[in-house]
């Protein structure tokens, strides 16, 4: 008798194929005899990631849906019947007894093949405001598990059972969690400054507009160099485009040899350890790991986003006391930097701020998600 399938639909970005890819590792633990297939577009980071991921995959020649540009989906609409085809043979060939949707345009007509095909569906949403395919299809599935409890007062849900048990993190190697990598594989150890690190990130491929301000903060700061408070590091993913330039031009401060500009660290969620604070954007997966592992942030959203859902994210965290937020439009010189020496500098609000992101860390989401989506194929079985 053939192994049970899970079939798994998110991707585009990080934000959704992570949380996917943590949950089919849960699954893997919780249940050997499942067996996990993915479902994504040509497009997306998915492309890359799933061919050396261990799964088996099909990607769809889907398009991105344009909000502000709507003359240009035109593709969207040219591409539907490859879609809709492709849609059809991954359930006749896969057969799944559960689909899962983990945002993204793959999810989707995922979730609709699962209710054309009478087979159980279940969301994780990341966000505090809810995606677009989470809006639209939350009232015919049979699970819904929100990163943020926020999240339920945006949603009409039918006849689904709700939980919040945070975001599918992966199993960190040092504490914390991370996204991305096998749940066994521990990451290369980052070697981090000894004292206090401050970490400087916008994501795999950095923040333009962060990266700027916090330059600008950078050169603001040394016109007083002699006020670097003892002990404090910076730890700064620039980004593989950004990462040279950024380094050249931090050499030339007087406190360069406090500044560590890097293009990447691979696996970074699995290395927090070595963080006091967080200067970051507010995507879901990002904020999900910093929780896990208990480290405070300043947030800066990014102002572009999907429905405002980094602000929402950023807001939610700042609310429980577990971050400080800034929008990008409105910073002035020197103000990030300021900010987060002030915070650094301040044991007890430190103290206070670390302990908030502890309260809202799920560390262990993935396996308790994965848990109760396994009574849907259970109940399938039956």
């Amino acid at each position: 008798m053939a192994s049970p399938r899970i079939l798994l639909a998110g991707g585009g970005t990080g934000g959704h194929l992570y949380p996917a890819l943590n949950l089919a590792a849960a699954f893997g633990r919780l249940a050997p005899e499942v067996e996990c297939v993915f479902l994504g577009g040509r497009r997306g980071l998915e492309a890359r990631v799933l061919p050396d991921a261990g799964y088996e995959f099909r990607l769809l020649p889907l398009q991105p849906l344009y909000r502000q540009r709507a003359w240009r989906n035109w593709r969207l609409f040219a591409s539907a019947p490859a879609v809709i085809a492709g849609v059809r043979r991954a359930f006749r060939d896969f057969d799944p007894r559960l689909v899962v949707g983990t945002g993204g345009y793959v999810a989707g007509p995922a979730l609709a093949g699962a209710r054309l095909h009478r087979v159980p569906a279940a969301i994780q949403e990341q966000n505090a405001a809810p995606g677009l395919v989470t809006r639209l299809f939350a009232p015919g599935v049979d699970q819904i598990h929100l990163g943020y409890p926020e999240a339920e007062a945006r949603l009409r849900v039918g006849r689904a059972r709700l939980s919040a048990l945070g975001n599918p993190v992966a199993p960190g190697a040092d504490g914390a969690a991370g996204s991305g990598g096998s749940a066994g594989s521990a990451p290369a150890r980052f070697d981090w400054p000894p004292g206090r690190n401050l970490l400087v990130f916008g994501g795999s491929q950095g923040a333009l507009g962060l990266n700027r301000a916090f330059l600008r903060d950078l050169e603001w700061a040394a016109r007083d160099a002699a006020a670097w408070p003892d002990g404090v590091s910076v730890v700064w993913i620039a980004g593989p485009a950004h990462a040279a330039e950024l380094s050249a031009r931090t050499s030339e401060l007087p406190f360069a040899g406090r500044v560590r500009v890097v293009p990447y660290i691979d696996d970074l969620g699995r290395q927090l350890g070595g963080v006091t604070l967080a200067l970051c954007r507010s995507g879901a997966m990002s904020l999900a790991e910093l929780c896990a592992a208990g480290r405070p942030a300043v947030l800066v959203p990014l102002p572009t986003s999907a429905g405002g859902h980094q602000l929402t994210n950023a807001r939610a965290l700042a609310e429980a006391g577990a971050a400080e937020v800034r929008e990008e439009g409105d910073l002035e010189a020197g103000e990030l930097w300021s900010l987060c020496r002030d915070i650094l500098t301040d044991d007890g609000r430190l103290a206070r701020m670390s302990e908030a992101a502890a309260s809202r860390g799920r560390p262990d989401a993935a396996l308790a998600i994965a848990r109760e989506m396994l009574t849907l194929v259970d109940r399938c079985a039956a």
